[in-house]
């Protein structure tokens, strides 16, 4: 009988010590709740407010600045460079390197027309690159500093006169 009632009272003292850290643990789970609630709403008033600061995005530019003439054949894929803007808000295409930088994260929507030189040997093939990959997409998944450009294939040509024709255009639908 002894035995029993040492065994009890150990058993006794063992289910209060689990008693207090059960108690401990439901406490740090508040915290914690009550953090990530915090964290949470930091967040979706950063991303209020970045979205408050990037509201549009939006650019469309031509391949030749003025005149017009014949882009490619080339011995390797090369991006195109757009140079001449009629407009980028929010300064995301740089017409100096041909390449769009999504300044927020959100989804994209990306256009282009090119026109071949008319020229039975030499074709038009243009692809559209995200991060240097080649994309399907006309609309996109970017996230802040992705980057997408159009590269004209090798061994292929791009005609462009006075009339702009070929153009490279993009923007953000929204953010995300």
């Amino acid at each position: 009988m002894l035995f029993f009632k040492l065994s009890f009272s150990d058993n006794a003292a063992k289910l209060e010590e689990v008693d207090k850290q059960r108690t401990a643990i439901e406490n740090l789970n508040q915290q914690l709740r009550g953090n990530v609630m915090k964290s949470t709403c930091r967040n979706v008033k950063f991303m209020t407010f970045l979205s408050f600061l990037v509201k549009q995005v939006a650019f469309s530019a031509s391949l030749l600045a003025e005149g017009g003439g014949i882009t490619g054949p080339f011995n390797t894929h090369t991006t195109l460079v757009f140079k001449h803007l009629v407009t980028n808000i929010g300064n995301a295409y740089n017409p100096h390197t041909g390449i769009f930088t999504a300044p927020v994260r959100g989804a994209y929507h990306f256009e282009w027309y090119v026109c071949g030189p008319g020229d039975p040997v030499y074709g038009v093939a243009v692809v559209l690159f995200k991060n240097g990959e080649p994309s399907n997409g006309a609309s996109l998944h970017l996230e802040t500093g992705d980057q997408v450009f159009l590269c004209l294939w090798v061994s292929f040509k791009i005609y462009e006169n006075h009339f702009h024709h070929s153009t490279f255009s993009g923007h953000l639908l929204f953010t995300m």
